[in-house]
């Protein structure tokens, strides 16, 4: 029988050098042992926690993965556009956020005769940036164009309600629905009504323990002397924390058909 499905993994927030090496680590096996069509990464934290850098994306493209997604801190350092033009490295920027150029609203890739669109959007609340269009009325623009493809959505988003109901209100409409941003991934990966995977976030690929990738010690002094923000100094040694997600796809409905929560740590 003709295998009518493709295998996506989409792995959450790359942070700094231990999720490359992470990434750099597990992706031969995950290939091995699940068998994707296609891997994705959120890079927006590739470079030591915030923004990427022309070797970082050059490292973490190195690994396999083919496809990437952005959020609110993708131009803290290098200009990501100037990057992104390489047709290397295909990024896919938050495309309701004013600072990115159309032409990286979304990216595209054909596998087994099969087009695959891979957009991504940030959310609002609790959300500090002016940039930022609403992601409801921007996801209605894009998905017109999109018809007949599977479309995998990233949303980089703080609040769990916000991406809980663009999932729903999305519903049969995209392929699936993948939540990104806080660095802690839930464990509700699940198909919903029509047919689209969702997933709240799927979590980070960086140290454990930590607090979202930061070294712990820091955190835990600012919340009890209640110190301001300061510099977050992410840890780069020690046990790393895998957080990513399996798709499978219906290549005649687009639909999702099963989605999984992939976790795994590393010594």
């Amino acid at each position: 029988m003709p295998n009518n499905t493709l295998k996506i993994i989409f792995f959450g927030d790359v942070v700094g050098s231990l999720g490359r090496e992470a990434v750099k680590r597990i992706l031969p096996e995950w290939r091995k042992t699940y068998q994707p069509d296609l891997f994705i990464a959120n890079i927006e934290n590739l470079a030591h926690g915030k923004g990427v850098t022309l070797r970082t994306v050059e490292e973490i493209k190195a690994t396999g993965v083919q496809i990437f997604t952005g959020g609110n801190h993708i131009w803290s350092k290098e200009n990501i556009e100037d990057i992104a033009s390489s047709t290397k490295f295909p990024i896919a920027l938050p495309a309701n956020d004013s600072r990115a150029d159309r032409k990286y609203h979304w990216q595209e890739i054909k596998i087994k005769d099969k087009k695959i669109i891979v957009f991504n959007l940030s959310g609002r609340t609790f959300m500090k940036d002016d940039d930022l269009s609403n992601p409801f009325l921007k996801a209605d623009e894009l998905i017109k164009k999109f018809k007949n493809n599977i479309s995998i959505l990233d949303f980089h988003a703080e609040a769990s309600s916000e991406k809980r109901a663009l999932g729903l209100y999305l519903d049969g409409r995209v392929s699936a629905v993948l939540g990104t941003h806080t660095h802690v991934p839930t464990n509700d990966a699940q198909i919903l009504e029509k047919g689209t995977g969702y997933l709240t976030d799927v979590g980070m690929i960086g140290a454990y323990p930590s607090v979202i990738g930061v070294k712990s010690e820091i955190i835990i002094e600012k919340f009890i002397n209640d110190t301001p923000n300061g510099r977050h100094e992410f840890a780069e040694t020690g046990q790393i924390e895998i957080n990513a997600v399996l798709l499978e796809i219906d290549k005649v409905t687009n639909k999702t058909v099963l989605i999984q929560n992939l976790r795994q740590i590393l010594a």
